[in-house]
């Protein structure tokens, strides 16, 4: 059940953002695009589950000498990789550029936070008993 609340705060998020960032957009015209927008959150969402931990790891030099801001980079490529992914499926999510990718990462991180607090979704230590 967490992982289907997650997608949808996935997805919020991603809607949030295309609606506030210019250059951010997905094409809702087309009969079933919010099944295809659902499936670019569940595209985001494994791209963030499986890629995310690796390419911290991989960069964590440059991150530590950048105090973590080099973070915010991370999470904008990523966005974009979702988004050429998205072009290559013909999905209807289209990113326009760097600075695109980089405002809509943070307020989907920004509205991704405040939805999993809200909802209680954020990972907690578990407890063997």
């Amino acid at each position: 059940m967490d992982r289907v609340i997650q997608l949808l705060i996935n997805a919020a998020a991603l809607y949030v953002a295309q609606l506030l960032v210019d250059g951010l957009d997905f094409d809702f015209s087309e009969a079933g695009a919010w099944w295809e927008f659902l499936l670019v959150a569940l595209i985001f969402g494994l791209v963030n589950t499986f890629l995310k931990p690796i390419l911290r790891l991989l960069t964590l030099p440059i991150t530590m000498v950048t105090l973590g801001l080099f973070l915010l980079v991370l999470n904008a490529l990523l966005l974009l990789f979702v988004g050429w992914i998205s072009s290559e499926l013909a999905l209807g999510l289209t990113i326009d550029g760097f600075v695109p990718a980089l405002l809509g990462s943070i307020v989907i991180s920004l509205v991704s936070l405040v939805l999993s607090m809200v909802l209680g979704t954020t990972r907690r230590a578990s407890r063997a008993a």
